[in-house]
């Protein structure tokens, strides 16, 4: 007999249906499963076996085929499982066929037929109602992400005795309460840090509020313990808050991945990664086999935090290159080829030289001129091209340490960076740019131009400080974003100068 249950495979963020059939027919015992499975889906002849048993239901015998379809679209992962022994079961006429017509399943067995927890019920669930499925059984730790998608009726389940009464209308299962994803969103949690954690440092705290306002690229050169890293993590809480298409995107990439917690539906922060220096080039931009997102997806509309960065292997930082420029990540395998959205800030940490106290005025560097030199340029110039803000993060003095007045909180911050936002978003409403730093030359030679005062700032800039003619751009873009903070439509010199003052470590540390 056979028996056919709709079920859902991730490919890249989103879902899609698959059809798993079974056949249970004559002969031989075997179990066999087709449709391009990976390993954990052919393992799971060996859970589904054992399930069925341990809940107490009749397997047979007999010669059993699994036929997963699409069949030309490698599967992974162990989400199989339950439809697969639901499958079995409706072939063999202990759970009713017609209830799974209009029904999508996904879980892992566990041997003793317990369900565990999948990755992606969030794009799951958006792929059922696309496909006007009714409803969605899925393991309960997955039902309240899968329940900020209306239109779906999401029903836990916690074992496949439970998901067998359910579906035979033995017992009733109430559906999920749907999360209304705009109350969801709106409930901002408290940040545990705060820029006023931070003593001294003005102007690098000026500088990242620049950063924030235009989604620029930002580099901290600066003694070990002058404050880089923890500078760094307190950006996400002074960048806009997260709209709503922004917070269903993030979500689904933490689904797919396993790392959405399961008390958290809905992701209403900025996301914050800190890979170590170890990482690899697949890990940083994703791959595998069947390709997975890496840190530069899960960074995904937040920050992405290298601390350390000549430590990075050369051939790593260079991979950023392209998700740097197009916002997005495409990783292509034999099997497949998809496409993560990356769009994400860049905010690297360096010390100035090996031992790190080449700019400490108060601490003797020990290191030569050639030690300097080949320590920094482990940085290429295409990566640095891309990076618009280079600020210097000095030692900080005792007099600052022991102060009372710390500066401005984060909330204070983020309303004027929320501000600015919202200027950008009008100028470039018909774009697909989305901040000052995603200008190209047109949008350049349209909003950036400048008055002759500041011209001359930029002339002097280019001829007589060293600076690269690659620069040029930079500042334009930063002046722009300089002067959307002030509420000010034209550039003035006040502004370029602020910002010919981000590329001044051009000249002291890359130039020569």
């Amino acid at each position: 007999m056979l028996a056919t249950v709709l079920s859902s495979a991730l490919l890249g963020i989103d879902a899609y249906i698959v059809k798993v059939e079974v056949d249970v027919a004559g002969g031989l015992p075997s179990f066999s499963t087709v449709g391009l499975p990976d390993s954990a889906i052919k393992e799971s002849r060996d859970r589904v076996t054992a399930a069925i048993k341990n809940s107490g239901f009749y397997f047979p015998q007999t010669r059993i085929t699994a036929n997963l379809a699409p069949a030309d679209i490698r599967k992974a992962g162990s989400a199989f499982d339950l439809p697969i022994a639901i499958g079995v079961m409706a072939a063999t006429n202990q759970v009713d066929p017609a209830r799974l017509e209009n029904a999508m399943i996904l879980g892992e067995l566990a041997l003793d037929g317990n369900i565990r927890g999948i990755q992606g019920g969030l794009p799951i669930a958006i792929a059922a109602k696309e496909n006007g499925i009714a409803d969605l059984i899925l393991p309960a730790e997955n039902a309240k992400e899968a329940a900020i998608v209306d239109g779906v009726n999401i029903y836990p389940i916690q074992s496949l005795s439970e998901a067998a009464a359910f579906l035979n209308s033995e017992k009733e299962i109430a559906p999920e309460p749907h999360t209304h994803d705009t109350d969801t969103h709106t409930a901002h949690p408290e940040m545990h840090i705060d820029l006023l954690d931070v003593k001294g440092q003005e102007h690098v705290k000026r500088a990242i509020e620049v950063a924030a306002a235009g989604g620029h690229n930002l580099i901290m050169i600066g003694p070990p313990g002058s404050g880089k890293t923890m500078i760094a993590k307190r950006i996400p809480s002074i960048l806009p808050r997260l709209s709503m298409d922004e917070s269903l995107e993030t979500t689904k990439i933490q689904s797919i991945i396993g790392v959405l917690p399961s008390d958290t539906p809905l992701v209403v922060t900025r996301p914050y990664r800190s890979p170590h220096h170890t990482i690899s080039d697949a890990g940083l931009i994703g791959g595998g086999n069947v390709p997975r997102p890496g840190e530069v997806s899960l960074a995904h509309n937040g920050v992405l935090f290298l601390d350390e960065l000549p430590e990075f292997r050369r051939n790593v930082l260079e991979v950023m290159r392209q998700p740097l420029e197009d916002r997005q990540v495409t990783i292509s395998r034999a099997a497949a080829s998809l496409t993560y959205p990356a769009n994400f800030m860049l905010v690297a940490a360096m010390n100035p030289c090996p031992c790190g106290f080449f700019t400490d005025p108060s601490r003797d560097c020990k290191c030569t001129p050639n030690q300097i030199q080949n320590y920094v340029s482990r940085i290429s110039g295409p990566l640095l091209d891309r990076i618009d803000i280079q600020v210097e993060v000095p030692a900080v003095k005792y007099a600052e340490l022991a102060a009372e007045t710390t500066g401005e909180p984060s909330a204070q911050v983020q309303e004027r960076v929320e501000a600015t936002r919202q200027i950008q978003h009008q100028r470039f409403a018909n774009t697909t740019i989305h901040a000052n730093a995603g200008m190209q030359s047109k949008q350049i030679r349209e909003y950036c131009k400048v008055d002759d005062q500041a011209q001359d700032l930029l002339r002097v800039a280019i001829n007589q400080l060293g600076l690269s003619a690659r620069a040029y751009d930079r500042i334009l873009k930063v002046a722009r974003t300089i002067a959307d903070l002030d509420q000010n439509p034209n550039i003035e010199a006040v502004h370029v100068s602020e910002a010919i003052q981000y590329r001044s470590l051009d000249r002291s540390f890359w130039k020569n």
